[in-house]
């Protein structure tokens, strides 16, 4: 150790570090080759050294489902829970360590059908924090069943004549739940405005909800096949308070204009057929329940003598 670090730490001050992509990078990714899950955890990790945030003030949390080995992959704190019931670890999380960067990642399945009622409630919380929902359109990891997002006719082996409902569309539905305040869509494969989305939906203060449509090789190969292949399939959502990606410009142009504080037309536009990305609503005006609630902050001598008070009172 030199004497200026020796110096330094005498002193009380702690010697600034900048992180790089390999701080934030965990074991090594064991999804399928080609499933757009890899797309999605490079963003984030470029995101978390464009931010600078600290790996140590940084949680992941996950339920259940290929998308929920994110915490594994990101050399953060993580916790990889049940199925159905990210939002509530994570917004538990959030009100406890109001200090610490909250991320929630979730699958269709995971969050569209068994974690329907946290989903629809952590989007009204409006706790401060991002989630991802990973869409691919099917259940993945249990082997090809029907999701609520699974297209009309689209066969699986739960629905082999194909799926009987229509899809479920979780980014309308999202900006139909009262006190929604951050909304957007974006794409595994358009890496630039996947990066800008992260960041913008990591830089509002609120519930950010970031639906991924994400590509699976192996079940729903053919789902996202054509805007893959002609960038013109899909629409980006343009407007100085919206995503922007500069980026994308040459390659994606079919644009359209869209005010991200009008509800009604982000409503209209996330109902309409094709292929949508961009910012649909945002409202930092929403009211955020950490700062209704006014939690109060406890110390951690205080906490721990919390806790024992409490547990004396199940003593025998």
């Amino acid at each position: 150790m030199s004497e200026l670090t020796c110096s330094l730490l005498t002193c009380g001050y702690e010697e600034e570090q900048e992180y790089t992509m390999d701080d934030y990078t965990g074991r090594l990714a064991r999804w399928c080759p080609g499933c757009g899950d890899h797309g999605v955890l490079t963003a984030m990790q470029r995101m978390l050294e464009a931010e600078q945030l600290k790996p140590e003030d940084t949680v992941f949390v996950s339920g259940i489902g290929c998308s929920s080995r994110f915490p594994h992959y990101v050399k953060t704190y993580g916790f990889h829970g049940i199925h159905g019931r990210a939002l509530p670890v994570a917004t538990g999380i959030r009100l406890a360590r109001p200090d610490l960067n909250v991320f929630a990642v979730m699958g269709d399945g995971d969050c569209c059908s068994i974690g329907t009622a946290h989903w629809i409630h952590a989007i009204r919380y409006n706790v401060n924090m991002v989630t991802l929902l990973l869409d691919n359109n099917i259940y993945g990891l249990t082997k090809n069943q029907s999701s609520p997002t699974s297209p009309q006719g689209h066969p699986s082996y739960t629905q082999p004549k194909g799926s009987f409902l229509p899809a479920l569309n979780p980014t309308a539905a999202t900006l139909g739940v009262t006190n929604a305040s951050f909304v957007a869509q974006t794409a595994d494969w358009v890496p630039s405005h996947l990066f800008e989305t992260l960041r913008a939906a990591f830089m509002h203060r609120g519930f950010s909800f970031v639906r991924v449509l994400q590509r699976c090789p192996v079940w729903t190969p053919k789902v996202f096949e054509d805007a893959v292949i002609d960038p013109k399939q899909t629409e980006l959502l343009t407007h100085e308070r919206g995503i922007r990606d500069e980026a994308s410009a040459a390659i994606y142009t079919n644009t359209r204009s869209h005010d991200p504080s009008d509800l009604n037309e982000a409503q209209n536009l996330a109902n309409e057929v094709g292929v949508r990305l961009g910012l649909f609503y945002r409202d930092e005006s929403a009211p955020r329940y950490e700062e209704t609630r006014r939690l109060p902050v406890y110390t951690a001598e205080e906490k721990i003598e919390i806790l024992d008070k409490e547990l004396d009172r199940y003593a025998v």
